[in-house]
C-alpha cells in the first residue's frame, strides 16, 4: 500500500461541524488503484465508512468502529472523455467539478458550486442546490465493493429519489461519468457567481455547520417550519439553530455531537407538536454515542 493508515484517528478535524470521536483506523489512499488494493486486504466483515469533506455528516462522540476511508484531496482525477461527458473520481469537491465543467464550456453542473462536499457524497445522497440534483447529470458509475472488486453500473441499477439513493449493499462510488450540455463559459461563470452570492446571503457559510440538517417535506420547507416554532437562535449546549437560516445548526465553539443530536431531536419534536409534520434528517449520523 502506498497510502497512509492512521490508528485511533480523531474525526472532529475532518468534519465541517468540527465534532466527532475517533476512528479505529483511517486510510488515506494514494490513488484509486491503491484504494482498491487496500480494500482487498480488509477482513471480510470489516465495517467500512467513507469520508469526503465531512459535510452533511454527524459523527457521534464515541467515534466510528472499523475503517474510515478518507477521500479528501484524493481520488481527484477529472477529465473530459468526449464532447459532453466528464469523468470525475469520488474525492473531487463538487465546486471544483462545477468550475471544471464551466471552463470546458459545458453547462448543467453549475449547481454543484453550492454543494460543500465531494462528488462521492453528492452521489450517495442525490445532493442538490438551487434547483439542480446530482443524479440528473449522471451517465454511468464505477463502483467498488468491500473485496476491492470494481463494477461499472448504469443509473437503472439504482433507486434515486429526493436526497436518497439506494444501490447494491456494500458497494461504494469510485467515479462517475457526467453527461452535460454544450454551453458558454461566461454564462455559466455568471450563473455560478449568482448562486454563490445567493448562498452567502441566505446561509451561514462562515460558521461550522453540516449544511442543511433536514429534508424539505413535500410542498413545504424545513426552514419555514422550524422558524415558525420560534427556534431560530435556540441553543442546547454548544449547538445553536442558525439565526440566518433555520435549517442550519451551528457549532458555537464547544458543541459535542450529543449537543447537536439533542437539538435535532428537539426541533423534530417541536415541529411535530405544532404542525403534525415529521421532519426527516438530511444529515447522515454515524458512530457510537458516549
Amino acid at each position: 500500500m502506498s497510502g497512509s493508515l492512521l490508528k485511533n484517528e480523531p474525526l472532529a478535524k475532518y468534519t465541517s461541524w468540527r465534532v466527532g470521536g475517533p476512528a479505529d483506523q483511517m486510510y488515506l489512499p494514494e490513488n484509486k488503484q491503491d484504494l482498491i488494493d487496500f480494500l482487498a486486504t480488509l477482513p471480510k466483515h470489516e465495517n467500512i465508512f467513507w469520508l469526503g469533506l465531512g459535510s452533511n455528516l454527524l459523527v457521534r462522540d464515541g467515534g466510528v468502529k472499523g475503517t474510515v476511508i478518507n477521500t479528501r484531496g484524493r481520488l481527484k482525477v477529472m477529465q473530459l472523455i468526449d464532447s459532453t461527458k466528464v469523468y470525475v473520481e469520488a474525492g473531487v469537491a463538487c465546486p471544483h467539478v462545477a468550475r471544471f465543467c464551466t471552463d470546458l464550456g459545458l453547462s448543467g453542473a453549475e449547481f454543484l458550486a453550492g454543494i460543500p462536499g465531494t462528488i462521492g457524497g453528492a452521489l450517495k445522497m442525490n445532493a442538490g442546490a438551487f434547483g439542480g440534483e446530482t443524479w440528473n447529470i449522471v451517465d454511468r458509475l464505477e463502483m467498488v465493493n468491500s473485496n476491492g472488486h470494481v463494477t461499472n453500473r448504469g443509473t437503472d441499477q439504482f433507486e434515486v429519489a429526493y436526497r436518497t439513493v439506494k444501490g447494491i449493499k456494500n458497494e461504494w462510488f469510485l467515479s462517475v461519468i457526467l453527461t452535460l450540455k454544450k454551453g458558454e463559459t461566461q454564462i455559466s461563470q455568471q450563473k455560478i457567481k449568482t448562486l454563490l452570492e445567493q448562498r452567502s446571503l441566505t446561509q451561514p457559510t462562515n460558521k461550522p455547520t453540516c449544511g442543511s440538517v433536514f429534508k424539505n417535506p413535500p410542498g413545504d420547507y424545513a426552514a419555514r417550519l422550524i422558524e415558525s416554532c420560534n427556534l431560530k437562535g435556540y441553543a442546547l449546549g454548544g449547538a445553536c439553530v442558525s439565526k440566518k437560516h433555520a435549517n442550519f445548526i451551528e457549532n458555537t465553539g464547544q458543541a459535542t455531537a450529543a449537543d447537536i443530536e439533542k437539538l435535532i431531536e428537539h426541533i423534530q419534536q417541536q415541529v411535530k407538536q405544532l404542525h403534525d409534520i415529521n421532519l426527516h434528517t438530511e444529515v447522515c449520523r454515524v458512530g457510537e454515542s458516549l
